[in-house]
Parts: structure tokens; sequence; C-alpha cells
């Protein structure tokens, strides 16, 4: 028992000493990092507190991601109040907490802030749009459109495609088909981008546009195929679905098998019946241990 005591002392010098070296806002950083990859959130927070004095924007950014992490509210607000006015104009703080705001659903700081960020980067706009998304407002991020100060990008344009075919509503289309009309070269070559304007489409019930898109994709990948079938299904096409599918070739997943049988469930002919039965008997062990 002595020994263990004094191995828990040891241990516990040892960390207050480490604690103690820390004397430049890199190694905070650094130390911080460390603790977070760790998931010692609380203790990446209780380092951050006690060296808040040599604590830099990036330092701050982590602390209140890791509030995020651990869902602890107040201690993130306290962060927040404690921030001079130039933290509060640094962007990776203003996206880290439109985050946090967001995911503890205080939508009016979250709004709030987002309305007041000068220079609204990619980053930011993305994390509003999904935690938006996410809180069941997905009117709200049309409304938030106009105060992008950038041209959609990559990471923007699949939620904002994604959010369109949710609602798919007059609104909702007319947005979704100006963005389409106005995407970069870059994003047309990006299989995510091309994937989410797929599957709105298709929720629009513009199979034809779907298609073109799908037909402009020099290399298709699985997810792509079954985004186009699954639209097919959407739009009672099951037939187009299971043509798509006899022209596959490549290797198939658990999503791929399911939207296929679905296909067949729906048409039920002679063909549906025969596809059905030969993907069944072909189906490798992994997605027989898939109960959907």
């Amino acid at each position: 028992n002595f020994i263990c005591r004094c191995h828990r002392l040891l241990s516990t010098q040892n960390k207050n000493n480490k604690k103690n070296i820390i004397l430049s806002s890199t190694q905070l950083n650094t130390s911080i990092k460390d603790l977070i990859a760790a998931k010692k959130y609380e203790q990446a927070l209780d380092l951050f507190d006690q060296k808040f004095e040599i604590c830099n924007d990036y330092t701050i950014s982590m602390a209140i991601n890791a509030c995020s992490l651990i869902n602890d509210y107040n201690r993130g607000i306290r962060i927040q109040q404690q921030l001079q006015s130039n933290s509060l104009k640094n962007s990776y703080i203003q996206t880290s907490l439109v985050r946090f705001y967001l995911q503890h659903h205080d939508m009016d700081n979250a709004i709030r802030l987002f309305s007041t960020t000068t220079n609204k980067s990619s980053y930011i706009c993305t994390a509003m749009f999904k935690g938006l998304r996410n809180n069941n407002m997905p009117e709200k991020i049309f409304d938030l459109l106009d105060q992008m100060t950038f041209k959609p990008d990559n990471y923007t344009l699949p939620i904002l495609f994604n959010v369109c075919a949710q609602l798919a509503n007059d609104r909702a289309m007319k947005i979704g088909r100006k963005l389409l009309h106005e995407m970069s070269n870059d994003c047309r070559n990006n299989y995510i981008v091309l994937n989410s304007a797929i599957d709105m489409l298709m929720k629009f019930r513009d199979v034809e546009s779907a298609e073109r898109i799908f037909g402009s994709i020099k290399e298709k990948n699985i997810i792509i195929y079954s985004t186009m079938m699954k639209g097919y299904i959407e739009n009672e096409m099951s037939e187009k679905a299971l043509d798509l599918f006899e022209k596959i070739d490549l290797k198939l997943d658990d999503v791929t098998y399911i939207i296929v049988f679905n296909a067949c469930a729906q048409v039920a002919n002679d063909r549906a019946m025969k596809i059905g039965r030969k993907l069944l008997h072909e189906m490798p062990v992994s997605c027989r241990n898939n109960n959907i």
C-alpha cells in the first residue's frame, strides 16, 4: 500500500511538472491537442484553464471544440465570455462557437454570431448550414444564403443540395437549380457534389436532368450508381433501375443490394425475380449478416 501511494504521488508530481514546464502557447497547443486526440477532454480543458494567460486563438478554438465534444454548455459559455474582441473576430473561433451553439440548440446565439461575421468562410457556412439542417430548420438556411460572401464550394454545396432535396418545394427547386447552374468547374468534377445533385434532382422528379449529370460522369463509383437507382425507384421507374444495375461492373455494397432488392420487389415480374434470386444467391457472407 505504501509503495502504491508513492507511485501515485510520483505520478501526480510528474503531471504537475509537465504542466509547469509549459512556457509557450506552442507547447500548450501541442499538449492540449494530444489530450484531445486521446479523448481526455476534461484534462485538456483543465490545462486550458490553468494556462489561460498564454492561450492564443488556436488554443481557444480547441477548447471550445472540446466543450462541444463533452456537451459542456456552461463551460463553453464561460470561455466565450472571457474572450477579447480580437479573438471573437477569428474565423476558427467563430466557426467553433457556431458549431458549439448549434449542438446545444442555442439558435439565437448561432444565428446572431453568423450574421455579424463580416467575412464568412466556407468553414463557418458549412458548420452553420449543417447545424440548421440537423436542428430541422432547413428554410432558415435559404434565408441566410444571401449572406454568403463566396461562391458555394465542395463543402457547402452537398449540404445545400441535400436541404433542397429534403424540402422539394417551389423555393427549394428554384434555389437548387440556380446553385446547379452556377456551380464551378471544380465542383462539377467532385463525386460528392454530383451525387448530392443527382439525389436532389430525383427528389424534384427531374429524372432527365439527373440522367444528364449521371451520363457526364466518366468514372462512376458504386455510390453514384446506387443514388441513381434509388432515384428511379422513388420515381416509380424500377425497370430503369434494373437496366442500370445490369450495366454495373463494380463490387456491390450493402446499400446497392438493398436498392436492387427493392426494385425487384416493386417490379415483381419474371425478369425481376430472376435478378433478385441470382443476386441473393451470389450475395457475400458480410451482406448476409446485415439485418436491413
